[in-house]
Parts: C-alpha cells; sequence; structure tokens
C-alpha cells in the first residue's frame, strides 16, 4: 500500500522525544543518512535556520553575486580566509562519530550530506556524497583547476600580512562579519595557472548541484529501506527534493532534528533531540542484544 503523510503526522512530529522507533529501523539495514548543519552545532559550527541560526544575521553570498562582483569576491575571501582556520579546526562530534559507527556496522546504504565542513570524514564516514561541495577544496572558474584549500590558505597569508582582523561568529559556510572598512585592505589572489577567478569548490546559494552528484543521490534514495534525516531544516530544495521523492515511493522517513522542518509531513516518525546524544542512544539501542 503505497504511504500519504496525514494529519496524524504533523500531530505527532513536533514533541516526539524516543528514539526506539527510529533505532528499529535502522537495525533492519539499507537506511541512507541525509544530513545537514544541525549536526554540526556541536561542533562549534552554527546552523541556518535553529534558534541561533546564521540566517538570523547573515546573509549567504550568492553565486550571482560572487562571479558578477569583484567586490563581492573581496568580502567573500576576507570573510572566508578567517572563517577557514575555524572550520578547519572544528572536530567531529558525538553524532558525526555514531553516524560513522552505524555505517562502519553496516547500518547504512548511504550517506549524504549538505555540509562542507568534511567533520563526517574526519568522524570516520566512507564514500560521503557531499551534496554541496566541501571547503577544502578550491577550483578555478576560469581553468577548472583544482587545489587545497591550504594551499590557498598559505598564499592568502602571505598577501595580507598585515590583515588582523579576527573570527567573531561564524557562519555554516565559513565565513565571518566583518566590517566594510577592514574588508577593503584585504587583497584577493588569483589561479596560479591561468589568473582566473578562484572560488572555494562549493555550491553557493543560486548554484546548481552538479546532475551527476544528484543522480547518484536519487540511486541511493530508491535502494534505501528508510531514509533518515539529521540535523536539517529541509528549507533548501536540493535536500528537500530526497525527502519528497522517498515519501512518493513509500519509503519510511525519519527525522531527528531541533525544530519544526519542511518534511514533517512526508515523515512516518519525528524525533525533537539534540543529535549528538540522540545519535548515540539510536547507536546503542541499533546495536542492542535485541539486534545483534
Amino acid at each position: 500500500m503505497e504511504w500519504a503523510p496525514g494529519p496524524e503526522v504533523l500531530a505527532l512530529a513536533p514533541g516526539a522525544t524516543d528514539i526506539g522507533p527510529v533505532a528499529r529501523t535502522v537495525a533492519a539495514g539499507r537506511v541512507v543518512v541525509l544530513s545537514g548543519a544541525g549536526i554540526s552545532t556541536e561542533s562549534g559550527i552554527p546552523d541556518y535556520r535553529g534558534e541561533t541560526g546564521s540566517l538570523r544575521t547573515h546573509t549567504p553570498m550568492t553565486y550571482g553575486d560572487f562571479t558578477g562582483s569583484e567586490a563581492a569576491r573581496q568580502r567573500y575571501w576576507a570573510r572566508s580566509h578567517l572563517g577557514w582556520r575555524t572550520i578547519a579546526r572544528a572536530a567531529p562530534n558525538d553524532g558525526h562519530r555514531a553516524v560513522a559507527a552505524l555505517q562502519a556496522r553496516g547500518y547504512l546504504g548511504g550517506l549524504i550530506t549538505q555540509n562542507v565542513d568534511g567533520l563526517h570524514q574526519a568522524a570516520g564516514a566512507r564514500d560521503v556524497i557531499e551534496l554541496h561541495g566541501n571547503l577544502d577544496q578550491v577550483i578555478c572558474l576560469g581553468c577548472g583547476t583544482t587545489s587545497a584549500r591550504e594551499v590557498l590558505d598559505r598564499r592568502l597569508r602571505a598577501a595580507n600580512q598585515a590583515f588582523t582582523a579576527e573570527a567573531t561568529r561564524i557562519n555554516p559556510d565559513g565565513d565571518v562579519e566583518l566590517p566594510e572598512d577592514v574588508v577593503r585592505t584585504f587583497t584577493v589572489v588569483s589561479c596560479t595557472v591561468c589568473g582566473g577567478v578562484l572560488k572555494p569548490d562549493v555550491v553557493f546559494f543560486g548554484e546548481n548541484v552538479p546532475k551527476a552528484r544528484v543522480e547518484r543521490c536519487y540511486r541511493l534514495i530508491d535502494d534505501a529501506n528508510a531514509v533518515l534525516v539529521l540535523g536539517s531544516s529541509l528549507t533548501v530544495m536540493s535536500g528537500f527534493r530526497f525527502v519528497r521523492h522517498a515519501a512518493k515511493a513509500g519509503t519510511p522517513v525519519l527525522i531527528v532534528n531541533q525544530g519544526l522542518t519542511r518534511g514533517d509531513p512526508y515523515a512516518t516518525y519525528r524525533v525533537d533531540l539534540p543529535l549528538g546524544q540522540a545519535l548515540t542512544d539510536l547507536l546503542e539501542e541499533a546495536s542492542g542484544p535485541s539486534h545483534a
């Protein structure tokens, strides 16, 4: 029988705190995880839309602004240069480690993340599909050459030895807030191969996720016994479409997130708990004697 979201799901979704039903589904295996910024908040990287979400005070760089304005690129790289240091120092938290352990024990059929911080891999996860790319890579918009962010960081440090600004609040896209007069003192560097414009190899707002990457995600969703959303409001279509696709096919959608999400009407079960403890408990219950 094809499942369709109903009012009983909406009534359940806001307040569930029992991770048991999620653990039992995960224990059955072939679950695809879709994670968002909420899983990294306990690593010191705020999300976009939670209670302390950065979209309340911060407008992310758009692809159109970045490609169309030299001043916008200067502003981005000045802010991102400081933010990168915080991202690079961030360590995986209990949530990341629990997801990696679930994968290592064979419960997951795939792992898709909307995050660009690399913390799933740092926790030991493998074959992670980074839907929006990763801040640790840089691409030239002129010749397509990719390089490590660490290399660019050294070049920017050398070109901005007198730049003494310090980061305060870090944003999920890896930049910080800086006054315009400080931004204007920052020197941007170009591609060493062709002199072209350098951009972090991530998907900016207003930019499309590469088609092949999207299709790979759909294949994972189609082969899944269930989809488990972790720490995402699902506001952005790039992640939400997979939830909607799964629900339309009758595949159970489970959501663990603090706060309501765009995917709630499609969820078979939803838990409102902090991710670190919830996923630690989920791992313990899924791996318990009754599931051995």
